[in-house]
C-alpha cells in the first residue's frame, strides 16, 4: 500500500503531461514561458482573487510574502509552533522573530483566543497555518489583525483546494501562500509554489522579488530572490488542474469515511484527551483536503511498528514543535505551548490520497483497531 499514490494519478494524465512537456521543449522558454501566466490566471480564478504569482517553492512563497510586506530585522511575526520548520524558518531568515501561539486542541490550528496576548509593538504580521488540509479560523484571526492593523499571511502549504465558510484557501487574507511539492493536494513533479492576493501593489512586489527584485531588465528597485516557477512545472500543474476539483471532492469524502469507520469502532473526534484514538475534527463550515489524515494515538511508536508489520505505511507530522527545535529553543520554554507539546507526542498519519479504495481504507482501519486495541 502506498502512503501517497502518485503513480495511479499519473496513469490518468500521462498523455496530457507528456504533450504539455513536449510543447515546452519545442518552444524552449524554460524560464517564465507562456505556461506561467496561463497557470497563474487559472489558479487566481480558482481561488477567487485578482493575482497569483508563481514561485519556486512554498517555502519561497512565505519568504517572498514577508519581503513584500518589508518585514525584517527586529520585527515579530506571530505563528504556531505546530507546523513544518519552513513557517518559522523564513521568519528567522529575514532577521525577524517568530512568536508562537498555541494551537486549538481540536483543529490543531492557531487558537484565535490566544492571539491578542502575543501582539506587541514589534508585531508586523500574523501567519496562521492551515494544518493537515483544514483552514484555520480565519475570520477570528482577521478580526484581531484588523483591530491592530496587521496583515495576515495564510500559510496554506497543505490546504490548496480547501474552503472556509464558502471561500477558498489562499484567498482568506492579505496574502495566501501555498506549496505544489509533489506530495501536496495539488503537486508538481518538483518544487513549486505560489502567492495569492487582491492587492495590486503586493502582487507587483512579489513579481519583482521572485526575479532578483527587478521591475524591468537590469533595473532593480528592491532586493529579491531567484524564486521563479519553472515553465515545465507550470505545464504539469495545468494538466493536474483539470482533475483537481474531482480530487478535492475525493479527499474530503475519503477523509470523512476514515473518520466514520474509525469512530464506529470507538475512536472519537472531539473528546480531547478522552479517547484512546482521536480522529480529525473538520469544522462543519469547512472543507478539508486532508493533505494528511492524522490521528492521535497512545504509544505512537508501538502503533506505527504494528501497522508497518501489516504493510500499512505511516508518518508523523510533526514530532517536535518549533519551540523545541534547537534553532529556536533558546529562551522558549515548552510549558508555554502545552497543547502543541501534547499533540506532537501523539499524532500519526495514515495513507491518504484520492485513489484509496474502500477495500484499502477498510484494511487500514482494521489494522488501526488491532494496533490500538479499540
Amino acid at each position: 500500500m502506498q502512503f501517497i499514490d502518485l503513480k495511479t494519478q499519473y496513469g490518468r494524465i500521462d498523455r496530457e503531461v507528456k504533450a504539455r512537456i513536449e510543447a515546452v521543449l519545442e518552444h524552449g522558454q524554460f524560464i517564465m514561458g507562456p505556461e506561467i501566466q496561463e497557470l497563474e490566471e487559472r489558479l487566481a480564478d480558482f481561488v477567487g482573487v485578482r493575482h497569483c504569482v508563481g514561485l519556486s517553492s512554498g517555502t519561497d512563497a512565505l519568504l517572498a510574502a514577508m519581503m513584500a510586506l518589508e518585514i525584517g530585522r527586529g520585527d515579530e511575526v506571530i505563528t504556531t509552533p505546530f507546523t513544518f520548520i519552513a513557517t518559522g524558518e523564513m521568519i528567522a531568515l529575514l532577521g525577524a522573530r517568530p512568536v508562537f501561539v498555541d494551537i486549538d486542541p481540536v483543529t490543531y490550528n492557531m487558537d484565535p483566543d490566544k492571539l491578542e496576548d502575543a501582539i506587541t509593538g514589534r508585531t508586523r504580521a500574523i501567519m496562521p497555518v492551515a494544518l493537515y488540509g483544514q483552514c484555520a479560523d480565519m475570520d477570528a484571526i482577521n478580526a484581531v489583525a484588523e483591530r491592530h492593523r496587521l496583515p495576515v499571511i495564510e500559510d496554506a502549504a497543505q490546504s490548496f483546494g480547501a474552503s472556509y465558510r464558502g471561500r477558498r484557501s489562499c484567498g482568506l487574507s492579505r496574502i495566501g501562500c501555498t506549496s505544489f511539492f509533489p506530495a501536496k493536494p495539488l503537486g508538481a513533479y518538483g518544487d513549486a509554489g505560489a502567492c495569492f492576493t487582491d492587492d495590486d501593489a503586493i502582487a507587483q512586489a512579489l513579481r519583482e522579488i521572485r526575479n532578483h527584485g527587478q521591475d524591468r531588465r537590469y533595473h532593480h528597485p528592491r532586493l529579491g530572490l531567484n524564486a521563479r516557477l519553472d515553465t515545465i512545472q507550470a505545464a504539469i500543474l495545468l494538466v493536474k488542474m483539470g482533475i483537481f476539483p474531482e480530487e478535492v471532492e475525493a479527499r474530503s469524502r475519503l477523509g470523512a469515511r476514515y473518520t466514520e469507520l474509525l469512530n464506529a469502532r470507538g475512536a472519537v473526534s472531539t473528546d480531547v484527551g478522552g479517547g484512546s484514538v482521536l480522529t480529525p475534527f473538520v469544522h462543519p463550515d469547512n472543507l478539508s483536503v486532508h493533505a494528511q489524515y492524522t490521528l492521535q494515538v497512545p504509544s505512537r511508536d508501538e502503533v506505527a511498528e504494528k501497522l508497518g508489520q501489516q504493510g500499512i505505511p505511516t508518518a508523523v507530522h510533526y514530532p517536535i514543535p518549533l519551540n523545541d527545535q534547537p534553532v529556536f529553543h533558546v529562551g522558549l520554554p515548552g510549558a508555554e505551548w502545552p497543547v502543541s507539546a501534547s499533540v506532537a507526542s501523539r499524532v500519526i498519519s495514515l495513507p491518504m490520497h484520492p485513489y484509496l479504495t474502500e477495500e484499502m481504507q477498510q484494511r487500514v482501519v482494521e489494522a488501526v483497531v488491532e494496533a490500538t486495541g479499540l
